[in-house]
């Protein structure tokens, strides 16, 4: 009878081993990955065209995405609460200063009601940033999740989208540059 009990426990404590060390390596596996499968991302998607809003910025000037047809654009949907989005902001102003000529970006924020403007300042972020204070362009591009970044062509077609975080050789690749 204790060598039952003996054996089960052993089983028991063997399979929670395997079982953790297959969850780590699922998890790593996902953190490390840039190839994620876009077409299985919720919302829209890439090859679709990207539609047009128009959002006031921090100055309260009014932009459209329209305004940059013929240039690509990356655009970033985000809030000041978003530890991700915190983490991503200064690789995005970097990649604004040494590629801003070449790459438009468009940083949406969904939460407008905080201190949009002193929280910019504060992580030195120096590109448009625009208010979505109606949530109307987050649902129009059916944002579930923050920060989602999409990258549009000249043609204003969808090319890449990402959920989470991207570093700054994910968006220089994505890019094209």
């Amino acid at each position: 009878m204790i060598k039952k009990i003996i054996a089960a426990v052993f089983l028991f404590g063997l399979m929670t081993v395997v079982i953790v060390q297959a969850m780590e390596k699922d998890d790593k596996q996902v953190l490390n990955s840039t190839s994620i499968q876009t077409e299985d991302l919720p919302g829209l998607g890439v090859g679709l065209k990207a539609p047009d809003f128009e959002l006031k910025n921090l100055a309260g000037e009014t932009v459209k995405l329209s305004d940059y047809a013929g240039q690509k654009v990356m655009l970033n949907f985000w809030a000041t609460w978003c530890p991700p989005c915190k983490k991503e902001i200064p690789d995005m102003q970097k990649f604004y200063t040494e590629q801003g000529d070449k790459v438009v970006i468009l940083a949406v924020n969904i939460d407008p009601e905080n201190d949009v403007a002193g929280f910019a300042k504060e992580m030195n972020a120096s590109f448009p940033i625009l208010l979505d204070e109606k949530d109307r362009v987050s649902k129009l591009y059916k944002i579930l999740t923050i920060p989602t970044t999409f990258f549009i062509d000249e043609k204003g077609v969808i090319t890449y989208k990402h959920l989470s975080a991207m570093s700054i050789e994910l968006m220089e690749k994505q890019s094209g540059l």
